[in-house]
């Protein structure tokens, strides 16, 4: 008899206790959650040789809820004129601050050897923009959480970034 009421109340508390765990992720299920903003805020290079370029690529998150957002990484694809310049998932934990942002780097590794000849010709006309697209998700939450997707599009011109 003593062994049953032992183990309804740990039953119990574990019901609880989860319960009471689950009471904080509420915010992230219900509509008060709101997605954070994710920007790529420069890219950096660190290293080019003939068949591997390495670069570091500097995201910042906006945070826009009333608590903090715990992110649990980082995926990602980058094309450059509809060419994949990297792709990848950064695995890093950090927590952005209620209403806060955060920066956070992600190197990344490719090679653009088979993609010169493509590369080289849009480098032609240094003032033509030249497209890329970066898309992704942000896994965040701690035991439950969401995957918030993202997607930038824009154009640099080669031109700004080429010393004369």
């Amino acid at each position: 008899m003593l062994s049953w009421v032992r183990a309804r109340t740990i039953y119990l508390a574990v019901i609880t206790s989860l319960c009471a765990s689950l009471w904080g992720c509420a915010g992230w299920f219900g509509g008060d959650f709101r997605n954070p903003e994710v920007h790529l805020v420069k890219v950096d290079v660190i290293k080019a040789k003939l068949l591997e370029q390495q670069f570091s690529l500097r995201f910042r998150i906006d945070n826009p809820n009333d608590s903090d957002l715990p992110v649990r990484g980082l995926v990602y694809a980058i094309h450059l004129n509809d060419i994949k310049l990297a792709e990848g998932e950064s695995s890093e934990w950090f927590s952005v601050p209620a209403h806060g942002r955060t920066e956070f780097e992600v190197p990344v590794r490719t090679n653009l050897w088979r993609h010169v000849k493509g590369i080289v010709k849009s480098l032609e006309e240094p003032d033509q923009p030249i497209r890329y697209r970066l898309n992704g998700e942000v896994k965040t939450g701690l035991f439950f959480g969401r995957n918030v997707h993202m997607q930038r599009n824009g154009e640099i011109i080669p031109g700004d970034y080429i010393p004369e």
